[in-house]
């Protein structure tokens, strides 16, 4: 089985399609209208047409291309349409309906019987109990939610566990004025789960990072190797801490196993973690944006000293490592402002000034420093120091972080261009830290790339 027919259809049967507003059946058909590809509208009790399509009784009479369907019908009738997709060389089926594995013993049969179809005829098949998944940039919107046109394309991919905290996370991200490079709800994962869904994504030309969210897994070990395996770097939000395992397992069928197990895990095989939603979309989005660091050396350069120490306590706590600059980096910030309020490493200039882009450049300059976290509050008379962090982006290979405050509709413009530039902006001084936490832990890993032994044995139940 393959994710490409999934992610990368060259056409979609939308089953239990319906003419209905409000019901799955219609919603699917309404996100599926703008696919470039052919789309057939499959109701064996309904005819005529919906949203300029012809309604079929099958997917057996389908009469063109078609290797995705989406499943809006009942969850006692899938394990039979998915033997029929398999009998129409349909390679690919999102399952919409719950009831399965994570309803109890008859819905766990019922999966059974849903897999069996699915290797049976060689369907690959996300879900059951999901919402589906949006590729933005293709206006593939395999989903019955509405208003998902409005998320942008971007660069990350969201793998999720709940097709709800993908949303959650998709939505964050345009609210941010950010984009996704695709979102995905695995929900039930029958056959695909969090393995073929990052490998498909390391292959993605428009994916340069993956966020994904974890409920629990029977394969603990799959997931961490397969991260670790693929180029694209990863970050995880991993949830359980507390004892949520019969409300997860209720949800996505979900095992949450120890949530120490997964966060030893995930450092040991170099997965950045975080603690919430808004943590993951800043990581994701500086480990897509950015170039990968060589180390953890970060070089932290601000124009107020309150946000700076702020920083500072925020990323030691991540394991960062605050190397002092070397002696020539020094003597050149001391003869750009002589007296500066602390020159080693922070710098901290005190306010923003005229000088402040030479200071910035000196520090991301040194060979002692990998990655680059620059604060500053914005003053209209000086703004930001665009055009040395231009120069210093196509002439240092090194991650820059900028971080900054100030009236919204005042800043708003001028951020964009630094995030055009490549430089991800942040808006208090902690999310700046944590995005350059994730690229310290993604540094470590590439330092340390086998710093777990195979010997070691992961399972979610440990």
């Amino acid at each position: 089985m393959t994710a490409t027919s999934l992610f990368d259809p060259s056409g979609i049967a939308v089953v239990g399609a319906s003419k209905t507003e409000g019901k799955i059946g219609y919603e699917a058909m309404q996100n599926t209208a703008a696919f470039d590809g052919p789309v057939y509208p499959v109701n064996p009790s309904t005819s005529g047409t919906v949203c300029g399509r012809q309604f079929v009784s099958s997917v057996t009479e389908i009469d063109g291309d078609c290797d995705l369907a989406l499943l809006c019908v009942p969850a006692q009738v899938v394990p039979d349409v998915i033997e029929e997709c398999g009998d129409a060389d349909i390679g690919a089926a999102v399952v919409f309906a719950g009831g399965f594995a994570e309803a109890g013993p008859d819905g766990e049969q019922l999966q059974d019987r849903l897999e069996a179809a699915a290797a049976e005829g060689d369907v690959s098949v996300l879900g059951p109990n999901t919402s589906g998944f949006l590729v933005p940039s293709a206006e593939l919107y395999a989903t019955f939610a509405t208003d998902v046109e409005y998320v942008p394309p971007g660069n990350v991919a969201i793998v999720a566990q709940s097709g709800g905290l993908a949303y959650s996370l998709a939505f964050h991200a345009e609210n941010e004025g950010r984009g996704v490079s695709a979102m995905v709800g695995l929900g039930n994962r029958a056959t695909v789960s969090f393995e073929e869904a990052l490998e498909y994504f390391d292959s993605d030309s428009e994916t340069d990072a993956i966020m994904i969210h974890v409920e629990g897994t029977d394969d603990a070990r799959g997931l961490l190797e397969t991260c670790r395996a693929i180029e694209t770097p990863v970050v995880a939000y991993n949830v359980g801490e507390q004892d949520v395992g019969d409300f997860a397992e209720s949800h996505t069928g979900a095992l949450t196993g120890s949530y120490e197990l997964y966060e030893a895990g995930f450092a040991q095989y170099g997965v950045p973690t975080v603690r919430s939603v808004s943590e993951l979309l800043d990581a994701g989005t500086a480990l897509a944006t950015c170039p990968e660091p060589d180390g953890p050396n970060v070089g932290v350069v601000t124009a107020q000293a309150g946000p700076g120490i702020a920083i500072t306590d925020r990323l030691k706590r991540t394991g960062a490592t605050l190397p002092s600059l070397s002696a020539a980096t020094q003597d050149v910030v001391e003869e750009i402002l002589p007296g500066i309020t602390f020159s080693a490493n922070p710098v901290d200039t005190g306010r923003p000034m005229p000088e402040f882009g030479d200071v910035v450049s000196a520090v991301a300059r040194d060979d002692n420093i990998d990655i680059v976290l620059v604060y500053e509050l914005y003053e209209a008379a000086l703004g930001y120091p665009t055009d040395a962090l231009e120069e210093l982006v196509t002439t240092v290979d090194k991650p820059i972080v900028f971080g900054t405050a100030g009236p919204k509709s005042v800043i708003d413009d001028e951020v964009a261009e630094l995030e055009a530039l490549g430089v991800p902006t942040y808006r208090t001084p902690e999310r700046a830290a944590d995005a350059i936490g994730a690229l310290v832990q993604y540094a470590k890993r590439n330092c340390q790339p086998d710093a777990m032994g195979a010997d070691e044995e992961v399972t979610a139940d440990d």
